[in-house]
């Protein structure tokens, strides 16, 4: 895709590019440049362009750096090269790889562009290894895409070498497993990157099988937070696998010099291979630290090669700030992505400035930006200073913003009144500076599930920041796990009472000094005259959430322990497990059904909220609470039929009765949602309003209960 773009409008990088170009080929034509704008985010499509126009007019055309330090080569027909740095820096700031020390002369280091001397080796550095980095997805399940974080970090990381080329695929932009595999032909890679979460290991195993059938295969590297979890059963099947274990820059920076014979691959950073130490994916062990530990990964930024192509498809825009988390929750096994690491914010506004510009050619997308990280604030004395300073930067560009954080970066029993005031400021302040929205995750109201799940936080304190965020008026998302395999029959009673609580969710009170809100939050008869009336479960962000017991998780080996695991299943990474009450675990089922039925239509709705501003989104989330409120009145039902079923061994009566309470409330919500979404397609853009139809007649149109990973190949 090329997108012209006005001279008024030209970035330097574009006027720089211009005048190098004037040097490989005199008289060049402007135009050519000025066509480039668009193209300096994605080298392969510059590289290509640039070899088009130039063709005849000069020789070989090289584009590798990164994003802030594109650096272009082209050979002019007398056999030099034009070297520029499009950033506008002299070369000698470049930290130059000692491969290329007597392969490359520069006429003039000290300018940012120059004549050179490159032998075939230099030349042949520059483009070798060819790495193609994929990412799976499936479409189906979720229907609107995400900028892809993980492998344009990695492509950022690689292109820090200088060493070959890199090309991004990703299946949630129009790539299909078949097109996948015509590319693995038709574009030949030395080096195969592939990113898998949960859900995707038949697409993972259909790629490997296709790529280890080729004459030549390429070297394989897999990562992602599924690849992690099953490493003893992937190194299995495929014995020439590399499987990545950390966040990845490294890996792959090893996997390319390894590629050229300069590394051993047992020297690789965070790489697991057959016959490696600490093997066995599918082994119970907690791992809380990664193998390449996130303080000396600095540079977390991602390349936007594949950012157009995600506003095209009406996707948004993804960040990250920080990696890893200061906690240790039961149920996260992802040790692999380290401990809470803050990026340096002085690193922000040039990437800001940069996704602005291809905004700027979307102007029907929101300028909002996802900020994906587990913690946003992380710990240490500057964190509200680190916290206000990115606010202040997000806001410098025009962007509003998204992200996560813990429920003690809100309220903290352990902290005192002027501790409570300064981050309650910091929260009005951070709304003030474009936070359009916070995730915290509660996972419950009950406090033996919250010391089960090693939350380190009650009930109380879950209750009273609620209410000073609502009353700050910070609009959050709220994540709640309702069943637990080890929960009570009690527990779950309470649960169900903590979200219907009516008392948490307040007005928004922007006249009224922080201090007053500190205060007042812990008052009843503050509460009882701010208070909303809005049930709790209105805020949660998807309901009926049952436990699951990952592969690794320190909650795993707990219901192990008492003996309710079972088989493992790769596709998500996870392991069977049973119920203690055999009556909960009945209704967790119907649960997963009733959450599996409506799903690709609530992340429909989900991801057009992403998407959207001002009323449309607000009729959105509108349209979501409808979905939200049907999940309680199911919950409620289940709860029914649970207590009006006092032997925990007479689940057959249950699930009949639950399965008829289901297609009851299934009827009814049909009823409700479709004059709701029959009214938000009116008021929507045409393109969106066709895609949450389509959804919406899918979902009509459903017939009975189906697990969304019910025929899953790979759950063996």
């Amino acid at each position: 895709m090329i997108v012209s773009a006005t001279p008024a409008a030209l970035p330097l990088a574009v006027e720089r590019l211009r005048e190098a170009l004037r040097l490989a080929v005199p008289h060049f034509p402007d135009t050519a440049a000025d066509e480039s704008d668009f193209l300096l985010v994605d080298p392969p499509a510059l590289r290509a362009h640039l070899e088009t126009h130039l063709a005849d007019e000069s020789g070989r055309v090289r584009v590798t750096g990164t994003l802030d330090r594109r650096l272009i080569l082209i050979e002019r027909l007398d056999g030099r090269w034009v070297v520029a740095d499009l950033s506008g820096e002299p070369h000698t700031t470049r930290a130059w790889p000692a491969r290329l020390a007597d392969h490359l002369r520069l006429d003039r280091d000290t300018s940012w562009l120059t004549l050179a001397d490159l032998d075939d080796t230099a030349a042949h550095y520059f483009t070798r290894p060819a790495a193609t980095i994929a990412a799976l997805y499936h479409p189906e399940t979720f229907p609107l895409p995400r900028f892809p974080l993980g492998i344009s970090d990695l492509a950022r990381a690689a292109r820090t070498t200088l060493l070959g080329e890199v090309r991004l695929l990703d299946m949630q932009l129009g790539v299909t497993m078949a097109y996948l595999a015509k590319d693995l032909v038709d574009n030949p890679a030395d080096i195969l990157g592939v990113s898998a979460t949960f859900g995707q290991h038949d697409l993972l195993t259909e790629l490997l099988d296709t790529a280890y059938r080729l004459p030549n295969p390429p070297l394989i590297v897999a990562g992602g937070s599924l690849t992690v979890r099953n490493e003893e059963l992937l190194l299995g099947r495929y014995p020439k696998l590399l499987i990545a274990r950390g966040a990845g820059e490294a890996t792959i920076q090893d996997v390319l010099a390894h590629w050229h014979g300069e590394l051993e691959r047992e020297a690789i950073q965070g790489i697991g291979f057959t016959g490696a130490a600490r093997g066995g994916g599918l082994q119970l062990a907690r791992r809380r630290t990664a193998t390449v530990p996130n303080r000396n990964q600095t540079d977390i930024l991602p390349e936007l090669d594949l950012l157009p192509a995600t506003f095209a498809n009406d996707g948004v825009a993804q960040l990250e700030c920080s990696r890893g988390c200061k906690s240790a929750c039961s149920f996260c096994p992802r040790g692999h992505k380290g401990q809470w690491s803050g990026a340096e914010p002085a690193s922000l506004p040039w990437m800001l400035g940069e996704m602005s510009r291809v905004f700027d050619h979307f102007p029907d997308t929101s300028r909002t930006i996802y900020s994906v990280d587990e913690e946003f604030m992380g710990g240490g004395p500057d964190a509200v200073t680190r916290a206000l300073d990115l606010a202040h930067m997000f806001h410098d560009a025009r962007f509003r913003w998204e992200t996560s954080c813990r429920i003690e970066q809100v309220y903290h029993p352990g902290r005192d009144f002027g501790w409570h005031v300064e981050r309650a400021a910091m929260w009005r302040k951070l709304t003030e500076l474009g936070l359009r929205r916070c995730l915290f995750g509660v996972e419950s109201g009950v406090d033996s599930i919250l010391t089960r799940f090693n939350k380190d936080t009650s009930a109380e304190q879950n209750a009273l920041a609620i209410r000073t965020l609502s009353a700050l008026d910070v609009s959050t998302r709220l994540t709640y796990i309702t069943f637990d395999p080890l929960m009570s029959l009690a527990e779950l009673e309470a649960t169900h009472a903590f979200q219907g609580r009516t008392d948490l969710l307040l007005h928004p009170l922007p006249h009224l000094p922080v201090e007053e809100i500190v205060e007042g939050v812990r008052d009843p008869d503050f509460v009882a005259e701010h208070t909303t009336g809005r049930p709790l479960h209105s805020g949660i962000s998807y309901m009926l959430v049952s436990m699951e017991c990952l592969v690794g998780a320190a909650y795993t080996k707990m219901a192990e322990k008492a003996g309710l695991t079972g088989a493992a299943r790769p596709s998500m990474g996870r392991v069977d497990s049973r119920y203690l009450d055999a009556r909960i675990g009945e209704a967790s089922s119907a649960a997963q059904l009733w959450i599996d039925r409506s799903f690709p239509l609530d992340y429909t709705l989900k991801s057009l909220e992403k998407v959207l501003d001002g009323q449309p989104r607000h009729s959105v989330r509108a349209a979501r609470t409808v979905l939200k409120d049907s999940a309680y009145t199911v919950l409620t039902g289940m709860l029914h039929e649970i207590t009006s079923t006092p032997s925990v061994g007479d689940t057959d009566r249950l699930a009949d009765g639950i399965a008829s309470m289901l297609d009851r409330e299934f009827d009814h919500l049909r009823a409700v949602v479709g004059p709701e979404v029959r009214a938000l397609t009116a008021a929507l853009p045409a393109r969106h309003a066709e895609r949450l139809r389509d959804q919406h007649d899918r979902w009509t149109n459903s017939d009975g209960w189906q697990l969304i990973n019910a025929a899953d190949p790979c759950g063996t």
